[in-house]
């Protein structure tokens, strides 16, 4: 039969973001690295937000840290997730220090990620 690949996976977590399943969008994307595939970075955009949606910050800045371990570079859209999930979870901070490492990295923060922070 067919298998899934990044961009089904993509779609799936992102899915699951948007309907709060935060557990689901995990199992997904182990069950997607079990597979062998590579997340990429919608993945994991779609990964941290589903973090930032569950309240799961320290889950948030562990899937950075991984995707940056994997050689990925993050966008606008990762940053606002993790900087977002710090605001949840009360990581000032943090938020202020992602904030700074992504304007270092050349990024230009946008409405939604001042918001965030």
């Amino acid at each position: 039969g067919l298998q899934p690949d990044v961009i089904t996976y993509n779609a799936a977590i992102s899915a699951c973001e948007k309907g709060g399943r935060t557990d689901t969008a995990f199992d997904l994307l182990a069950e997607m690295k079990a597979a062998g595939l590579q997340p990429d970075v919608i993945t994991y955009n779609a990964a941290i937000s589903a973090c930032e949606k569950g309240g799961r910050t320290d889950t948030a800045l562990d899937l950075l840290s991984e995707m940056k371990g994997r050689g990925l570079q993050p966008d606008v859209i990762t940053y606002s997730a993790a900087i977002s999930a710090c605001e949840k979870g009360a990581r000032t901070d943090t938020a202020l220090d992602l904030l700074a490492e992504m304007k270092g990295a050349g990024l230009q923060p946008n409405v939604i990620t001042y918001s965030a922070a």
